[in-house]
């Protein structure tokens, strides 16, 4: 059976965020770059219920963890 592939704007709609394009760069673009000491659920910009979502993410290698590495490398990255 194959995991399901969700996309970045997926995942925005599950935090309750704005994931249009323009939504998504926005955020990006506003929390980069994130220390590197700083775990991707850890940082202070997220609630409660969506640092919890993130960790789950990558704790149980869920479906969404693909995605939420790619977050986190778009965060973490320096332009």
């Amino acid at each position: 059976m194959e995991r399901p592939v969700h996309k970045m704007s997926n995942l925005f709609a599950q935090l309750g965020l704005a994931n249009d394009d323009a939504a998504i760069a926005r955020f990006i673009a506003t929390h980069r770059p994130l220390a590197e000491a700083v775990k991707l659920h850890e940082a202070d910009f997220w609630s409660p219920s969506q640092a919890s979502l993130l960790c789950e993410a990558i704790r149980d290698d869920a479906d969404w963890a693909e995605v939420v590495d790619e977050l986190n490398v778009e965060l973490r990255a320096r332009h």
